[in-house]
């Protein structure tokens, strides 16, 4: 039986602290942040780990869930709140999401499908459009 993925997410971020912000195991070769944020309705604090490409200064993270036929909830969260933070390597910095959409939508998708090939398969899994969000630094 495969754990909960609240419990898959709570032994990814443990290791993503013990090893400041390089996990092993199927994240070994791909950039990964914490992203904290508040739901949407309930105001409640999560934290999820995200695979992520820099883009100059920004982070971008991507909505795939894994193909799944609907957006992940921290897609919600960030909607009705973008100011959040993430974590980086050892480093928590305070950054504002945007969702991005067609050239530059489009170009930063294939970059990441490029450098990590699950995300084309991603796309091919589900009938809606991954949505890209850009993580701008604040200040």
């Amino acid at each position: 039986m495969s754990p909960s993925p609240a419990d898959f997410n709570a032994q990814v971020i443990e290791e993503f602290h013990a090893t400041d912000g390089k996990p092993g195991g199927m994240f070994e070769q791909m950039p990964l942040l914490l992203l904290h944020h508040a739901g949407a309705q309930s105001g409640r604090s999560y934290i999820n780990p995200l695979a992520y490409m820099a883009d100059g200064d920004r982070y971008v993270i991507f909505g795939s869930k894994g193909g799944a036929p609907e957006h992940p909830s921290w897609y919600f969260n960030l909607k009705a709140g973008p100011d959040v933070e993430i974590e980086v390597g050892t480093e928590m910095m305070a950054v504002t999401a945007g969702e991005v959409s067609g050239e530059e939508r489009d170009r930063l998708y294939n970059a990441m499908a490029a450098a990590v090939p699950a995300f084309s398969e991603y796309a091919t899994k589900t009938e809606r459009q991954i949505p890209v969000i850009v993580l701008t630094p604040a200040g």
